[in-house]
């Protein structure tokens, strides 16, 4: 099969697609024949550092959308020609490449009416914005949300999804994003270059701060915003745990929620696997009602994945980009 192949640490620069044997699915496995793969940070972050786990030539992506093209043993459920997708584990070859395996039970259908291009769009960003809003923060209390990075695929996903459970929404973007992120929902959209963050959170707020902030960018980023939470509010982190001792213990009570999706993985939990299906499930329902928009900017070809993995790493994309494979 062809594959983009990683052939070293922090080659990821360079990468050509080669050809390579094809995956063989295990016992609860299934082979999937990749019409699509999402990209993500995560993609060169994990290339730059190398993985101990890995043998290279290595297989980056973790998103993938395509047909099962075979099963293995003691899978049920499933067939040959299913239109799925998945969330892979980064310790594993990925889905920059004509074939893929994963386990059977962390894949979800994708509807007729969405593309492999849109369902390849939602695992990495979309299920880390559902996990943190629908498995850690208590939505049913919350009325007011901050989300940073919201032209970003995290941000994106959650600003609509927060959004249509009916909250106040306030986003970070630069000024050129502004409208694309009030297109997504953001009631308020704060340029962190240019404006007091803080000042205008407590001015929307009306000095009270907001439940929720849903921290995309930084360690820094999270610390900052602890002073913009309301008492008893939450604080939601993918990029870096803010620092604590920033709010002094026992006087606004804030709930801290560290986000990190490819950990389910790694933890032997058939539920917490299990999760990752049902919450694809959700999101492609949503996409398929056109609740949520799969933000699908840009579908490149392949041999375009090292080049515009660059341009992430330089923040220069919003939304998702997606790789067509074949």
């Amino acid at each position: 099969m062809k594959a983009l192949l990683l052939n070293g640490k922090n080659e990821w620069k360079t990468m050509k697609v080669e050809e390579i044997d094809s995956p063989t699915p295990k016992k609860g496995e299934v082979l999937v024949k990749i019409h699509a793969a999402g990209l993500n940070p995560v993609d060169y972050k994990t290339a730059t550092n190398g993985n101990p786990h890995w043998h290279y030539p290595h297989i980056l992506g973790l998103d993938a959308a395509g047909t099962i093209h075979a099963v293995g043993e003691g899978v049920t459920g499933w067939k040959t020609g299913d239109r799925v997708v998945y969330h892979g584990d980064f310790n594993k070859p990925g889905a920059y490449a004509e074939y893929g395996v994963t386990t059977a039970h962390t894949i979800s259908r994708i509807p007729d009416t969405v593309s492999f291009e849109e369902a390849a769009a939602l695992p990495t960003a979309g299920y880390t914005a559902y996990q943190a809003l629908f498995r850690k923060l208590p939505m049913s209390s919350i009325e007011t949300i901050l989300i940073h990075g919201g032209a970003g695929g995290v941000g994106g996903f959650g600003i609509q999804l927060a959004k249509a459970t009916g909250k106040t929404v306030i986003s970070t973007a630069s000024a050129h994003n502004h409208e694309y992120v009030r297109s997504l929902g953001a009631d308020y959209v704060i340029d962190y270059s240019k404006e007091d963050v803080k000042a205008r959170v407590m001015e929307v707020t009306n000095g009270r701060g907001v439940d929720a902030v849903l921290d995309t960018v930084s360690r820094d980023s999270a610390t900052s915003s602890l002073d913009m939470i309301a008492y008893n509010g939450h604080i939601a982190h993918i990029a870096g745990a803010p620092d604590y001792t920033h709010i002094k213990p026992f006087s606004k009570v804030i709930s801290y929620h560290e986000v990190a999706l490819n950990a389910i993985h790694h933890n032997q939990d058939e539920k917490a696997e299990r999760d990752l299906a049902k919450i694809g499930d959700e999101l492609l329902s949503l996409v398929a009602e056109k609740k949520i928009s799969p933000l699908v900017e840009r579908v490149i070809k392949m041999e375009e994945v090292p080049q515009t993995l660059l341009e992430l790493s330089e923040r220069h994309v919003k939304g998702k980009i997606v790789a067509k494979i074949q």
